[in-house]
């Protein structure tokens, strides 16, 4: 049953849907703090975000290799591992969503995807070398957001020490534009390109190609991108809040620390060879708090700070749990 075009096409539609879903909790990332300082109109910035995340996600393939052959092994695993993998973070996203937290769909995807095929094929389906990037990401997102962002920040103070207050606003407004758009491209390149991995693999497992058959056509990439531009215009608003607004008061100068520090993380780790898939919530909510810290540590409301980094943890075990239970269920049933 599961190995029909029938089965092939309703893998497709979750998936997109999961891609949906990162469009409404995880793309608005890039964009929650211009329009929390008033540089840009909601509208606007979410324009801009739905442009350049396209130009990410047509900026290369190496997130997308990551994810969809060197996270589980597609030589033993049928198609249901990627539903189920995907359906997951639809539940759970959707479920945290409802309370303005961001979850990281980049870690939500891969836990499901490994609770799936665990479930189906049993442990020895896990690509270690996939996982090394994976548990690399989360590393690197929120040591480099945190610490980064508070040093780029410091940097910046201490240059515009003797500015007015309306002279730093007048310079990083336009400046926190561009750094806007940076940190959309940088979603593109990374978390937009997980599912566009998992649509890959599903198509190179129906047709029997496994591993050696994973290719990346230009149509997949275009589907998710517009799918995920759409849902961000659609649902974005509560993350935008819970991040530009709840976590810390921002200021251009922040925004701007804060997007070039995530931007700049989210580029390299997805580039050079390397395709580490970061996870966008967890390098600019990191970045965020890493901005707030260089005024002081009470400026971060870390209340709601610990409520995120709390969904983020609760991630890998629920999306694990819920992948395994799916595919179990699918699996029997086929």
């Amino acid at each position: 049953m599961t190995d029909t075009f029938a089965f092939l096409v309703i893998t497709f539609i979750i998936v997109l849907g999961f891609e949906a879903v990162n469009g409404w909790t995880d793309a608005p990332n890039a964009i929650a703090t211009v329009v929390s300082t008033r540089v840009l109109a909601p509208a606007a910035a979410v324009a801009m975000a739905a442009f350049f995340n396209l130009v990410g996600a047509l900026s290369g393939t190496a997130v997308a290799t990551t994810i969809g052959k060197e996270i589980i092994d597609l030589d033993v695993v049928p198609l249901e591992v990627l539903a189920a993998g995907a359906l997951s973070v639809v539940i759970w996203s959707t479920f945290a969503w409802y309370f303005g937290l961001p979850t990281s769909e980049s870690h939500g995807l891969v836990a499901g995807l490994a609770g799936a095929a665990v479930a189906v094929a049993g442990t020895d389906v896990l690509v270690m070398g996939g996982w090394v990037k994976v548990f690399a990401g989360v590393g690197l997102a929120v040591t480099v957001g945190f610490v980064g962002a508070l040093v780029v920040m410091n940097l910046l103070l201490w240059t515009i020490r003797k500015l007015s207050p309306s002279a730093v606003r007048r310079i990083f407004s336009p400046l926190q534009v561009g750094s806007a758009a940076f940190m959309a491209w940088a979603h593109g390149t990374a978390d937009g390109q997980k599912s566009i991995g998992v649509l890959a693999a599903a198509i190179a497992i129906y047709e029997g190609k496994g591993t050696e058959g994973f290719a990346v056509p230009l149509w997949i990439i275009l589907l998710a991108a517009t799918t995920m531009a759409v849902s961000t215009a659609l649902g974005g608003w509560r993350i935008i809040r819970t991040l530009g607004m709840r976590l810390t008061h921002l200021e251009p100068v922040h925004g701007f620390a804060a997007e070039a520090t995530a931007a700049s993380t989210l580029g390299v780790a997805s580039h050079f060879g390397l395709g580490i898939p970061l996870s966008t919530t967890h390098t600019i909510g990191s970045a965020i708090m890493g901005v707030g810290a260089s005024k002081r540590l009470s400026a971060v409301r870390w209340g709601i700070g610990y409520n995120i980094v709390g969904a983020w943890i609760l991630t890998f075990p629920i999306c694990f749990i819920l992948g395994w239970l799916i595919a179990l269920i699918v699996h029997q049933a086929a």
